[in-house]
């Protein structure tokens, strides 16, 4: 069965990296655009990369590899998708970088144990059947001291699930949104553990994009969206962002929210 749910995800992964023109992705956007609070979180808590090598594990099409290249890591861009894997290479060189590729199982991650300082991981776990095994090899493979962060969507938020209830061909079938006691598994592996949620009041911009803006869940990419067209969007999201501060001063708020970010230390 696990078998069956990885090769689904490398050929949709692999169809999908056939699409993309690395010409036109901005890198730093997905780290410093307003609407990146997640990758603005794991920044603060990471602090300096330079020279540290670091793991980025689900690499897509490279954005993170390449932003934390250019900030001085030694990066290795890993994916299941071996045509993902050939973007994020891509990407790399047209921003003057060089990065490791390597094609990686994140349940059997092919590195041997106290390998990396960094283990970066975006939108991957909710891709795998089994997050725990990936955590785990997460935190065999980091040096001691080393810190695993990573950022993915949660199960709990109603407006989000019929979302993915509508965008079926812009996703994989066997996608399966985090439940947030997950924190509670990292904590008893790591020595040290912090997290926070984002988007509450702010998927107002999701509703915008169907009901007013009427764009197709299935020809845009919500979630790309956001960051391409974080500029136009800044003025509302930052307005939206103060609500969702105060949001989740509230009991159980922070389980309704869209994502969960984690950074841990080993």
């Amino acid at each position: 069965m696990q078998d069956e749910i990885l090769r689904k995800e490398q050929v949709f992964h692999d169809q999908w990296a056939a699409a993309i023109d690395v010409e036109g992705i901005r890198v730093a956007d997905y780290f410093e655009a307003c609407t990146a609070p997640e990758n603005r979180f794991i920044l603060r808590q990471l602090g300096d990369v330079q020279g540290k090598y670091l793991l980025d594990l689900g690499c897509g099409a490279g954005e993170n590899s390449v932003y934390f290249a250019l900030k001085g890591a030694r990066c290795v861009a890993a994916d299941y998708s071996p045509g993902m894997v050939d973007v994020a290479q891509r990407l790399a060189a047209r921003n003057g970088v060089a990065v490791e590729g390597a094609v990686v199982n994140a349940m059997d991650i092919d590195f041997p144990d106290n390998t990396f300082d960094v283990v970066y991981a975006s939108n991957l776990l909710h891709h795998i059947p089994d997050p725990r095994l990936a955590i785990r090899e997460m935190y065999r493979v980091l040096k001691p001291g080393g810190k695993a962060c990573f950022w993915d969507p949660l199960k709990h938020n109603p407006v989000i699930n019929v979302y993915r209830r509508m965008a079926t061909k812009v996703r994989t079938e066997d996608e399966t949104p985090l439940d947030i006691r997950l924190v509670d598994f990292v904590r008893s592996h790591f020595s040290h553990t912090t997290y926070d949620t984002f988007w509450l009041a702010t998927l107002w911009i999701f509703l915008r994009f169907y009901l007013i803006e009427k764009v197709n869940p299935n020809e845009e990419r919500y979630w790309k969206k956001i960051i391409i067209e974080h500029a136009r969007l800044e003025r509302d999201y930052l307005r939206l962002e103060k609500i969702d501060r105060v949001l989740k001063k509230l009991p159980l708020m922070k389980r309704f929210a869209w994502n969960l970010a984690v950074v841990a230390s080993k």
